[in-house]
Protein backbone atom coordinates (compact mmCIF):
# COMPACT_ATOMS: atom_id res chain seq x y z
CA UNK A 1 0.00 0.00 0.00
CA UNK A 2 1.24 3.67 -0.73
CA UNK A 3 0.22 6.36 0.92
CA UNK A 4 0.42 9.57 0.11
CA UNK A 5 1.42 12.84 2.26
CA UNK A 6 1.33 16.30 0.17
CA UNK A 7 3.08 19.49 0.70
CA UNK A 8 0.23 21.39 1.48
CA UNK A 9 -1.00 19.11 3.94
CA UNK A 10 2.01 19.53 6.20
CA UNK A 11 1.72 21.05 9.61
CA UNK A 12 3.35 24.62 8.14
CA UNK A 13 4.63 27.13 11.54
CA UNK A 14 5.64 30.66 10.70
CA UNK A 15 7.59 32.04 13.91
CA UNK A 16 8.73 35.53 12.75
CA UNK A 17 10.83 34.68 9.73
CA UNK A 18 11.80 31.32 11.10
CA UNK A 19 9.33 28.58 9.02
CA UNK A 20 8.80 24.98 9.57
CA UNK A 21 7.07 22.24 7.67
CA UNK A 22 6.52 18.98 9.69
CA UNK A 23 5.09 15.94 7.84
CA UNK A 24 5.08 14.05 11.09
CA UNK A 25 4.41 15.94 14.01
CA UNK A 26 2.51 13.97 17.58
CA UNK A 27 0.66 17.58 18.61
CA UNK A 28 -1.90 16.68 15.82
CA UNK A 29 -2.17 13.49 18.01
CA UNK A 30 -3.19 10.72 16.78
CA UNK A 31 -2.23 9.60 13.14
CA UNK A 32 -3.37 6.79 11.44
CA UNK A 33 0.34 6.51 9.11
CA UNK A 34 1.59 5.85 12.71
CA UNK A 35 0.33 2.58 12.61
CA UNK A 36 2.61 1.77 9.65
CA UNK A 37 5.68 3.95 10.32
CA UNK A 38 5.63 3.80 14.75
CA UNK A 39 9.44 4.76 15.15
CA UNK A 40 9.20 7.47 12.47
CA UNK A 41 8.12 10.52 15.18
CA UNK A 42 9.08 13.83 13.40
CA UNK A 43 10.24 14.28 9.77
CA UNK A 44 10.59 18.30 9.21
CA UNK A 45 11.66 20.81 7.16
CA UNK A 46 13.18 24.54 8.65
CA UNK A 47 14.08 27.76 7.36
CA UNK A 48 15.92 29.67 9.80
CA UNK A 49 17.09 33.41 8.65
CA UNK A 50 20.38 34.77 9.33
CA UNK A 51 21.20 35.03 12.93
CA UNK A 52 17.87 33.18 14.05
CA UNK A 53 18.93 30.89 17.39
CA UNK A 54 16.45 28.63 19.16
CA UNK A 55 17.03 26.65 22.67
CA UNK A 56 14.64 23.94 23.43
CA UNK A 57 14.54 20.70 25.98
CA UNK A 58 15.10 16.82 24.89
CA UNK A 59 13.53 14.01 25.07
CA UNK A 60 14.65 10.40 24.63
CA UNK A 61 15.31 10.61 20.86
CA UNK A 62 17.09 9.55 17.86
CA UNK A 63 17.82 12.78 15.59
CA UNK A 64 19.33 13.05 12.35
CA UNK A 65 19.93 16.64 11.33
CA UNK A 66 20.87 17.71 7.40
CA UNK A 67 22.08 20.99 6.33
CA UNK A 68 20.91 21.19 3.08
CA UNK A 69 22.29 24.64 3.45
CA UNK A 70 24.13 27.08 5.47
CA UNK A 71 25.28 26.22 8.16
CA UNK A 72 24.51 25.35 12.13
CA UNK A 73 25.85 25.86 15.60
CA UNK A 74 24.82 23.51 17.92
CA UNK A 75 25.58 23.83 21.96
CA UNK A 76 24.49 21.64 24.68
CA UNK A 77 24.26 21.93 28.21
CA UNK A 78 26.20 18.87 28.75
CA UNK A 79 28.74 21.38 26.81
CA UNK A 80 29.05 19.69 23.65
CA UNK A 81 29.14 22.43 20.41
CA UNK A 82 29.89 22.44 17.10
CA UNK A 83 29.02 23.16 13.48
CA UNK A 84 26.75 21.21 10.98
CA UNK A 85 27.72 22.46 7.09
CA UNK A 86 26.23 22.51 4.06
CA UNK A 87 26.14 18.33 2.73
CA UNK A 88 27.05 17.09 6.37
CA UNK A 89 24.62 14.81 8.33
CA UNK A 90 24.55 14.78 12.11
CA UNK A 91 23.18 11.93 14.36
CA UNK A 92 22.59 12.85 18.03
CA UNK A 93 21.19 10.35 20.52
CA UNK A 94 19.19 12.93 23.08
CA UNK A 95 17.89 12.42 26.04
CA UNK A 96 15.07 13.26 28.74
CA UNK A 97 16.62 16.98 30.17
CA UNK A 98 19.09 17.84 28.02
CA UNK A 99 18.79 21.49 26.75
CA UNK A 100 19.70 22.08 23.16
CA UNK A 101 20.50 25.43 20.62
CA UNK A 102 21.05 25.68 17.54
CA UNK A 103 21.86 29.05 15.54
CA UNK A 104 22.07 29.93 12.09
CA UNK A 105 25.82 31.37 11.95
CA UNK A 106 25.55 33.53 9.23
CA UNK A 107 24.79 36.65 8.61
CA UNK A 108 23.75 37.15 5.41
CA UNK A 109 22.50 33.96 3.90
CA UNK A 110 19.39 31.34 5.53
CA UNK A 111 19.70 27.80 6.78
CA UNK A 112 17.33 25.53 5.29
CA UNK A 113 17.83 22.15 7.65
CA UNK A 114 16.18 18.91 7.51
CA UNK A 115 15.77 16.79 10.36
CA UNK A 116 13.88 12.93 11.67
CA UNK A 117 13.59 12.14 15.10
CA UNK A 118 12.87 8.42 15.71
CA UNK A 119 11.80 6.92 18.68
CA UNK A 120 14.94 4.73 20.19
CA UNK A 121 15.27 1.24 20.30
CA UNK A 122 15.26 1.71 24.20
CA UNK A 123 14.50 4.52 26.79
CA UNK A 124 17.65 6.09 29.00
CA UNK A 125 20.36 5.71 26.51
CA UNK A 126 23.66 7.80 26.78
CA UNK A 127 23.53 10.97 24.84
CA UNK A 128 25.99 10.89 22.34
CA UNK A 129 26.78 12.25 18.17
CA UNK A 130 28.54 11.65 15.67
CA UNK A 131 28.76 13.92 12.52
CA UNK A 132 29.73 13.24 8.79
CA UNK A 133 29.86 14.56 5.30
CA UNK A 134 28.30 12.76 2.14
CA UNK A 135 29.30 14.73 -0.61
CA UNK A 136 26.45 15.06 -3.88
CA UNK A 137 29.50 13.00 -5.97
CA UNK A 138 28.44 10.33 -3.41
CA UNK A 139 24.63 10.46 -3.53
CA UNK A 140 24.47 11.57 -7.43
CA UNK A 141 22.05 8.64 -9.30
CA UNK A 142 21.92 5.93 -6.34
CA UNK A 143 20.45 5.88 -2.74
CA UNK A 144 23.51 6.46 -0.34
CA UNK A 145 22.88 5.16 2.67
CA UNK A 146 23.82 7.58 5.61
CA UNK A 147 22.45 6.21 8.61
CA UNK A 148 21.73 2.77 9.73
CA UNK A 149 21.46 0.57 12.94
CA UNK A 150 24.87 -1.36 12.15
CA UNK A 151 26.78 1.87 10.52
CA UNK A 152 27.15 0.44 7.53
CA UNK A 153 28.78 1.30 4.44
CA UNK A 154 30.48 4.19 6.61
CA UNK A 155 27.18 5.44 7.73
CA UNK A 156 26.03 7.14 10.90
CA UNK A 157 25.07 4.80 13.33
CA UNK A 158 21.65 4.79 14.78
CA UNK A 159 20.20 2.78 18.08
CA UNK A 160 16.90 2.00 15.82
CA UNK A 161 15.73 -0.67 13.38
CA UNK A 162 16.31 2.13 10.91
CA UNK A 163 18.15 3.15 7.51
CA UNK A 164 18.54 6.50 6.27
CA UNK A 165 19.18 7.05 2.79
CA UNK A 166 19.94 10.33 0.41
CA UNK A 167 19.98 10.34 -3.38
CA UNK A 168 20.59 12.88 -5.90
CA UNK A 169 19.26 12.56 -9.09
CA UNK A 170 19.49 13.42 -13.00
CA UNK A 171 16.18 13.60 -15.25
CA UNK A 172 15.44 10.24 -16.17
CA UNK A 173 17.57 8.39 -13.62
CA UNK A 174 16.06 5.57 -11.80
CA UNK A 175 16.63 4.10 -8.46
CA UNK A 176 15.31 1.05 -6.55
CA UNK A 177 15.43 0.11 -3.22
CA UNK A 178 14.40 -3.50 -1.82
CA UNK A 179 12.28 -3.66 0.80
CA UNK A 180 12.16 -7.04 2.96
CA UNK A 181 8.87 -8.87 4.53
CA UNK A 182 8.09 -6.81 7.08
CA UNK A 183 9.33 -3.55 6.71
CA UNK A 184 7.91 -0.21 5.42
CA UNK A 185 9.35 3.31 3.98
CA UNK A 186 8.76 6.65 4.04
CA UNK A 187 10.12 8.43 1.21
CA UNK A 188 10.49 12.38 1.60
CA UNK A 189 11.38 15.06 -1.79
CA UNK A 190 13.36 17.63 -1.00
CA UNK A 191 13.54 19.12 -4.06
CA UNK A 192 12.59 18.11 -7.54
CA UNK A 193 9.94 15.66 -8.64
CA UNK A 194 9.70 12.08 -9.54
CA UNK A 195 6.79 9.15 -10.58
CA UNK A 196 6.05 5.93 -8.70
CA UNK A 197 3.87 4.00 -10.54
CA UNK A 198 1.12 5.83 -11.57
CA UNK A 199 2.04 8.70 -8.90
CA UNK A 200 3.82 11.91 -9.54
CA UNK A 201 5.31 12.86 -6.26
CA UNK A 202 6.96 16.68 -5.97
CA UNK A 203 8.70 18.91 -3.69
CA UNK A 204 7.63 18.35 0.10
CA UNK A 205 5.54 15.53 -0.38
CA UNK A 206 5.77 12.68 1.32
CA UNK A 207 5.11 9.10 -0.22
CA UNK A 208 4.60 6.04 2.76
CA UNK A 209 4.96 2.19 1.42
CA UNK A 210 3.87 -0.79 3.85
CA UNK A 211 3.40 -3.87 2.51
CA UNK A 212 5.29 -3.65 -0.74
CA UNK A 213 8.63 -4.95 -2.42
CA UNK A 214 10.40 -2.38 -3.42
CA UNK A 215 10.54 1.93 -3.23
CA UNK A 216 10.76 2.81 -7.11
CA UNK A 217 11.16 6.04 -8.30
CA UNK A 218 12.30 7.57 -11.78
CA UNK A 219 13.45 11.32 -12.02
CA UNK A 220 11.52 13.67 -13.80
CA UNK A 221 13.17 17.05 -13.43
CA UNK A 222 16.54 16.99 -11.01
CA UNK A 223 15.61 15.58 -7.46
CA UNK A 224 17.26 15.29 -4.41
CA UNK A 225 15.08 12.88 -1.95
CA UNK A 226 15.74 11.27 1.56
CA UNK A 227 14.06 7.33 1.94
CA UNK A 228 13.55 5.87 5.99
CA UNK A 229 13.30 2.32 5.39
CA UNK A 230 12.06 1.07 8.80
CA UNK A 231 11.42 -1.88 11.12
CA UNK A 232 8.45 -3.90 11.68
CA UNK A 233 6.20 -1.71 13.81
CA UNK A 234 5.40 -2.89 17.51
CA UNK A 235 2.01 -4.00 17.49
CA UNK A 236 1.41 -0.49 19.55
CA UNK A 237 2.73 2.66 18.60
CA UNK A 238 1.43 4.75 21.71
CA UNK A 239 1.28 8.53 20.98
CA UNK A 240 3.46 10.55 23.06
CA UNK A 241 2.24 13.22 25.30
CA UNK A 242 3.38 16.45 24.74
CA UNK A 243 6.04 17.71 27.30
CA UNK A 244 5.71 21.39 28.84
CA UNK A 245 6.68 24.25 26.79
CA UNK A 246 9.07 26.48 27.29
CA UNK A 247 8.12 30.11 26.22
CA UNK A 248 11.51 32.04 24.42
CA UNK A 249 10.13 35.63 23.37
CA UNK A 250 7.33 37.21 22.17
CA UNK A 251 6.17 38.02 18.71
CA UNK A 252 3.24 36.31 16.24
CA UNK A 253 2.65 32.72 15.80
CA UNK A 254 1.00 31.42 12.56
CA UNK A 255 0.08 27.56 13.00
CA UNK A 256 -2.05 26.01 10.42
CA UNK A 257 -2.46 22.30 9.01
CA UNK A 258 -4.53 21.55 5.74
CA UNK A 259 -4.38 25.08 5.39
CA UNK A 260 -6.68 26.03 8.24
CA UNK A 261 -5.77 29.26 10.50
CA UNK A 262 -5.96 28.60 14.29
CA UNK A 263 -9.21 30.26 15.75
CA UNK A 264 -9.19 33.53 17.59
CA UNK A 265 -9.41 32.38 21.18
CA UNK A 266 -6.06 29.70 20.43
CA UNK A 267 -4.35 32.72 18.53
CA UNK A 268 -5.27 34.95 21.27
CA UNK A 269 -2.09 34.80 23.32
CA UNK A 270 0.93 35.82 21.10
CA UNK A 271 4.11 34.34 22.67
CA UNK A 272 6.43 32.34 20.64
CA UNK A 273 6.52 28.95 21.77
CA UNK A 274 9.82 26.87 21.76
CA UNK A 275 8.76 22.77 22.53
CA UNK A 276 11.36 19.74 22.18
CA UNK A 277 10.53 18.52 18.66
CA UNK A 278 11.41 20.80 15.89
CA UNK A 279 14.32 23.94 15.95
CA UNK A 280 11.91 26.60 14.67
Amino acid sequence: MITLRRAKDRRHERRRRQETWLTFDPRDGPDPLDLAFGCLEILGEHRLPPGASVTHPRQDAEIVTYVREGALAYADSMGRSGVIHTGEFQHMTARRGVRHRETNVSRSDWAHVFQIWLRPSEVGLAPSQEQKRFSAAERRGVLRIVASSDGRRASLRIHQDAVLCSAMLDPGQHVVHELAPGRSAWLHIVKGEVTMGDMVVGTGDGAGLSGERAVSVTARAETELLLVDLGEPPVSAPHREQPPLVAVNVGPVDVHRNGTPPDAKRSKPQVEWEDDRAIA
